[in-house]
């Protein structure tokens, strides 16, 4: 199966509106549209929402490869608050053998300002896509 099918059963990724732009071998790039419901309290955009769209773009750049991959270990930091436009969201794989591989998630918005980055790290589990 195709990586941008397999996704497409991705439920909780439909319903916060993230869209797969492209992906290939180890990298993949995603956009969110920010939407009230995607915002806290303080009116700006909410850490979970950031977190799932870097969770996104990290699981389609590593099963991008065709082998089920499951994060193991994810870190993000948030470097600006941003309340409306667009972010955008670009993983590039690190380092990857059999078993285990490493990538940056970057989180931007439309002016190309930083917004978050994220490390991560996935298991390759012994299916296919």
């Amino acid at each position: 199966m195709d990586v941008k099918e397999y996704l497409k059963n991705d439920r909780f990724a439909a319903l916060l509106g993230i869209e797969l732009l492209e992906v290939a071998n180890g990298r993949a790039k995603t956009k969110l549209n920010i939407e009230n419901i995607h915002l806290n309290a303080m009116n700006t955009v909410h850490g979970g929402t950031i977190f799932s769209l870097a969770d996104l773009t990290l699981a389609a750049a590593a099963n991008s490869h065709g082998t089920v991959a499951v994060v193991i270990n994810a870190n993000i930091s948030f470097l600006k608050a941003v309340s409306k436009g667009t972010l955008y969201a670009e993983a590039n794989e690190i380092s990857r053998n059999s078993k285990i591989a490493y990538y940056t998630i970057t989180i931007t918005n439309s002016h190309a300002e930083l917004i978050s980055s994220m490390q991560g790290m996935v298991y390759f589990k012994k299916e296919l896509l």
